[in-house]
């Protein structure tokens, strides 16, 4: 088992889980040959399946592939497109580029983290949102502007960004 800080706040899963998470991280394998140049693919695969990369899912990988789990590791926490902990369904990315720091982008992150609880890089306990800062959103004639899910909102103020949250909230989740 990989002993790091950076999985401190990973779920811990049940016998039963432990099953599914089997069944599922097969099924990706299933479509992979085992060689040590599909590790890349199989961690996105994975992180399509779960919504995240779980620390069982690292071990399987590991030994499917004939790897140290410290090289998945490795490999895993280098790229910023893979995450270790679940992520929200709707994701909040916050533009910190100059012409959105110019035009109030602190202000705004200021307001998501108020509304949502949170703060850049963690997700709500309910798994609706997670917050990122992101250094350029290439909106800067929005600016401040946030993208959640995919659609931009620009020209914010922290009362646009409330209404914004709460019609969201009252929506539901992003559609997948």
């Amino acid at each position: 088992m990989i002993n790091t800080s950076a999985l401190q706040d990973t779920p811990v899963v049940t016998r039963e889980e432990e099953t599914t998470y089997e069944q599922r991280v097969n099924k990706v394998f299933s479509a992979y040959e085992g060689n040590e140049s599909e590790l890349i693919p199989i961690l996105q695969e994975v992180q399509k399946e779960f919504g995240y990369v779980p620390e069982y899912a690292i071990n399987k990988i590991a030994e499917f592939l004939r790897l140290p789990e410290a090289t998945v590791f490795g490999v895993t926490t280098f790229y910023a497109q893979f995450k270790l902990v679940p992520t929200g369904r709707n994701i909040v990315k916050v533009c910190r580029g100059t012409a959105c720091y110019v035009r109030g982008g602190a202000r705004i992150l200021q307001e998501v983290e108020s509304q949502l609880g949170i703060k850049p890089g963690e997700t709500t306990p309910d798994l609706e949102y997670s917050v990122e800062t992101v250094a350029c959103i290439g909106a800067c004639a929005l600016s401040p502007a946030v993208v959640i899910n995919d659609h931009v909102h620009g020209r914010l103020t922290p009362q646009k960004v409330k209404a914004i949250l709460d019609t969201s909230r009252s929506n539901g989740p992003k559609d997948e």
